[in-house]
């Protein structure tokens, strides 16, 4: 294919990300997409060596132009591209999806309301019952919620959700919160609160009144409102410096910073690598609640390994996934202190006990699911750890290597060989993997620095 007649026209795409909108010779718009690059990602639609889907060469015969909108980041075009499809409704936007089903974002209705994410087809087979005088309500999700999108890409929206969830801190969570309920303070909140990524309405840290204003910011932010957003939080940001509030005026500080630094960084690659991930994280986690046995999918996993060469330089390691990816900022690595020989038992009760007695002085959340490298003697070793520190385990599993992966569970007196394609066993096998990974990167540091010259 040759198209001499859109030379000028894509020589002045820039280099900068955005939306494009691919038109026909009635000015009907085809199709609409986003990218990092505006020029490079439409210039391979028309690279004659390329191979292309027959769908997709089916319409590219029928660009007459295409047009472009720059965004500021990523972020921004993602958002952008989803309220264009939603307003044009393209007719290839749609021929060209597989399942011919997008993703949409949530917002419940609610005190406080909680963020999810559902399959357009089920928002519009709610929308089917509603008009039958009927319920339909897909499990986990609230009964009444307002729906953003469709979005094209989940995975690149689940890592926008996480980039927007670092500056307005909402909740993911389905629990049921209300602000008359008095055993709120007492109740725990789970990791996303210790790392900054939620305010904990469930533990009664925020007021409804606070929240609410997040969540509001977080529509403008959707809606594309960013400036007007960036310039009402300067201002607020000032107001409270003049009353002397510092720490309120601080919070606002560290959100016009991050909504700022979006157009900074590769946003939607930073925020999640799932694409580097070799499975789903949202069906890991489901397959491995059925897995253990678990009341709800586990929400934060951790693993830990130890290294050594021959007993010197032995080290531990801690890896953390939430949701199913890997959570890099709550890694951790130890220097074995209290065993001076080989004893890979001796050393990972170390590491237990060093993890969970500091968890629990800071009054931390625990992981949902604990996983030792080893079988299990390993994860006996971790067990007696906590009981000798008078601390209630969360949920601890042993991961074998022994003709084939091998998975113990606390009080199993035989293993279990799951089937090694299950997306909850290739969690645990990926944590584990990652804890080695990390352990051995450690224990080389030790090795390199010890043998160069002082």
């Amino acid at each position: 294919m040759d198209f001499p007649h859109l030379k000028a026209r894509l020589d002045g795409i820039p280099d900068a990300p955005g939306v494009y909108l691919m038109k026909d010779d009635r000015g009907r718009t085809l199709y609409i997409g986003k990218a990092r690059s505006l020029r490079h990602r439409v210039a391979s639609y028309f690279q004659p060596a390329r191979d292309h889907d027959p769908r997709i060469e089916a319409m590219v015969r029928q660009v007459a132009d295409v047009e472009f909108l720059q965004a500021d980041s990523e972020v921004d075009a993602l958002l952008m591209e989803a309220r264009l499809i939603k307003d044009v409704q393209p007719r290839y936007n749609s021929d060209l999806k597989d399942d011919k089903s997008f993703t949409v974002l949530g917002i419940s209705h609610e005190e406080y309301p909680m963020i999810f994410l559902t399959r357009e087809l089920d928002v519009l087979a709610r929308q089917r019952a509603a008009t039958k005088g009927e319920r339909f309500v897909p499990p986990g999700e609230p009964e009444k919620a307002t729906f953003l999108g469709p979005f094209t890409s989940s995975g690149q929206l689940r890592a926008a959700l996480k980039v927007f969830q670092r500056i307005f801190r909402f909740r993911t969570c389905t629990l049921d919160i209300r602000s008359e309920d008095d055993k709120r303070r007492f109740f725990r909140p789970c990791l996303l609160w210790n790392i900054g990524r939620c305010t904990a309405p469930c533990a009664d840290k925020v007021t409804a009144e606070a929240y609410g204003e997040d969540i509001r910011n977080l529509k403008r932010m959707l809606g594309g409102a960013k400036r007007d957003l960036l310039r009402d939080l300067r201002g607020r940001m000032k107001a409270f410096s003049g009353a002397r509030e510092y720490e309120r005026a601080a919070t606002v500080r560290d959100q016009i910073q991050a909504i700022e630094n979006l157009r900074e960084h590769r946003d939607l690659e930073d925020a999640l690598e799932t694409d580097l991930i070799p499975l789903d994280p949202s069906k890991s986690v489901e397959d491995l609640r059925d897995l253990l046995g678990l009341e709800k999918p586990p929400r934060v996993v951790e693993g830990t390994d130890i290294s050594h060469l021959q007993g010197q330089d032995t080290v531990g390691s801690l890896v953390s996934f939430v949701d199913g990816v890997p959570f890099k900022s709550g890694y951790r690595r130890y220097r074995i202190r209290t065993v001076a020989q080989i004893d890979d038992t001796a050393s990972i009760r170390e590491v237990v006990t060093r993890r969970f007695t500091r968890l629990r002085n800071e009054e931390a959340a625990f992981p949902d699911v604990l996983m030792i490298d080893g079988g299990q003697g390993h994860l006996n070793a971790a067990l007696r750890a906590f009981a000798e520190c008078g601390i209630r385990p969360p949920v601890c599993v042993g991961l074998a290597k022994h003709e084939g992966d091998h998975l113990w569970l606390a009080g199993g007196r035989e293993a279990m060989r799951p089937d090694p394609h299950r997306p909850g066993f290739r969690l645990l096998q990926y944590v584990r993997d990652e804890a080695h990974r990390f352990a051995q990167n450690y224990h080389h540091i030790l090795r390199r620095n010890r043998r160069a010259p002082t």
